[in-house]
């Protein structure tokens, strides 16, 4: 398996990069039901052994699907390219990991800390990441469906990566995202997609929205003091009740804001 990893993380890279239709075909040509993505290769004991040693064991490439590693410190661990899929992770922490390339499909990261992580291509849609702390992390993969409610992204840089648009566009994908009470303040979202996102109650002071993509997403009752919606696409977006719109920059000129949902 780890002979071919480097191809595998090369097809990732190259399906996330240009949107949502491409991730589907990913899906449709990766054998989700494999071992490869479905079964662990070592046990919470030993995992946890690892983490105990004097120095941050590597963990890259590592098969660690379903398995409950809740409440260890993975901090500054490298994961890169690791398989958590369905893992439990709930309380763990993982503050300056590298998760970049990770799969981690429906896992559990409740109340967990990622805090300063790196999670660049990975793939996590459906993860649970309810009451977790993601502030000043980097995030540039697949979170469709993620569950983030009440989590912080404070700081978080959720931004399409402008230096490496070979293999196309490189972001933070959230459509159809639970983001209800979630604090992204001062978070760059700059093209970020946040297609049909729950966004109420979500507290976006500060955040620069520049080229996000909106649209159908409700952001009712809302914080967007000080945000910037800079050419956001804000079609058939639910902006009611929101609270610091006086302050907010660009919102009017917002592409579609014609179309949008107001009170």
């Amino acid at each position: 398996m780890r002979r071919r990893a480097p191809r595998l993380f090369g097809l990732i890279v190259f399906l996330l990069a240009p949107g949502l239709s491409a991730a589907q075909d990913m899906m449709s040509n990766v054998n989700l039901s494999s071992p490869t993505f479905t079964e662990a290769e070592m046990t919470r004991e030993e995992v946890a052994a690892l983490l105990d040693s004097s120095q941050p064991p590597d963990l890259s490439l590592r098969r660690l699907n379903g398995l409950d590693l809740s409440g260890l410190d993975f901090s500054r661990v490298n994961l890169r390219g690791a398989y958590l899929n369905k893992a439990t992770l709930i309380g763990a922490r993982f503050d300056g990991a590298i998760l970049d390339q990770v799969w981690a499909l429906d896992s559990d990261w409740s109340r967990a800390s990622l805090a300063g992580a790196s999670l660049f291509a990975a793939q996590m849609r459906g993860a649970s990441l309810v009451g977790a702390d993601l502030s000043n992390a980097r995030i540039a993969g697949d979170l469709m469906r993620a569950d983030l409610r009440g989590a912080s992204l404070r700081g978080a840089d959720l931004s399409a990566d402008m230096k490496n648009q070979s293999m196309g566009l490189m972001r933070a994908v959230l459509d159809s995202a639970n983001l209800v009470d979630a604090d992204l303040s001062g978070a760059n979202l700059s093209r970020t997609r946040m297609k049909f996102a729950r966004m109420a109650g979500v507290n976006l002071s500060g955040a620069n929205l520049m080229l996000a993509e909106l649209a159908g997403a409700d952001l009712t009752g809302a914080n967007i003091a000080g945000a910037d919606f800079d050419r956001a696409d804000i079609a058939s977006a639910k902006l009611i009740d929101l609270r610091g719109a006086d302050q907010a920059h660009n919102l009017d000129t917002a592409r579609n804001a014609d179309r949008a949902i107001r009170n």
